[in-house]
């Protein structure tokens, strides 16, 4: 899709077209679905925040101005929801005293059998706080700068740096062991 053809669709769903709207969902679902995956590692989580993500979008669209482009905006959103759903989930595991191994056995069992070069890559990154993976998944896998991630995650570049640095720092001392 064209810049200009991007930007006529924002125009019309801002004036209410959900045609439009349901044309720029179905443009970017791919590409934001597949950061939700490495951000979550879990195909039912991904799922569920890329549903909060497109509707949060569309509740929202009139507060996009155009400073960036939409799947920027569309990954900021979506960021800010896996970063509160781990909040959430954080105070709910430590009400339960739950942990997720058994999920985090199955999917690195699924990226094995699907061969996937990342597999260890993703165990590590696993390991990380949520605050530390996002940032680093943004700009090494996606290859956002650091002033963008900052705006994306709303903080501020040197916190981006910060944990850039920490997150990358933990996974080569795991590595060394």
């Amino acid at each position: 899709m064209e810049q200009t053809e991007e930007t006529l669709l924002i125009q019309r769903a801002q004036q209410g077209d959900d045609a439009a709207f349901t044309a720029l969902y179905r443009h970017h679902y791919s590409f934001v679905y597949r950061y939700m995956m490495k951000l979550t590692l879990q195909q039912e989580l991904a799922e569920e925040i890329m549903q909060e993500t497109m509707l949060k979008a569309y509740m929202k669209l009139s507060s996009f101005r155009g400073d960036s482009l939409f799947s920027t905006w569309l990954i900021s959103i979506a960021s800010r929801q896996f970063l509160d759903h781990q909040k959430k989930r954080k105070r709910e595991q430590l009400r339960e005293g739950k942990t997720n191994q058994e999920t985090i056995r199955r999917f690195k069992w699924d990226i094995q059998q699907k061969g996937h070069p990342w597999h260890d890559m993703w165990e590590a990154l696993n390991e990380l706080k949520a605050q530390e993976r996002a940032p680093i998944i943004l700009h090494y896998y996606y290859g956002f700068t650091y002033p963008e991630i900052a705006s994306m995650l709303g903080m501020r570049e040197g916190t981006v740096k910060s944990r850039v640095h920490h997150g990358l720092k933990k996974i080569r001392k795991e590595w060394s062991l």
